[in-house]
């Protein structure tokens, strides 16, 4: 199996690598392995889907000009 650092999949999927370390931690790459003090993950792996979702109280309004 050939895997990535987490630097490589941060650039791969658009988002920090500090991210990536957080989406390790919650344990939502599945595959990732830890190497002395490094994280790899599977070059095949999939991005999880983003679970945080919009706390807005009011949708903006559009103006008709």
């Amino acid at each position: 199996m050939d895997y990535i650092t987490v630097k490589q999949t941060a650039e791969k999927w658009g988002v920090t690598p500090r991210w990536v370390q957080a989406l390790i931690k919650r344990g939502s790459i599945e595959g990732a392995v830890r190497f002395g003090r490094d994280w790899m993950i599977p070059k095949n792996a999939a991005k999880p889907a983003d679970g945080r979702k919009n706390n807005r109280r009011c949708p903006k309004k559009e103006i008709n000009a």
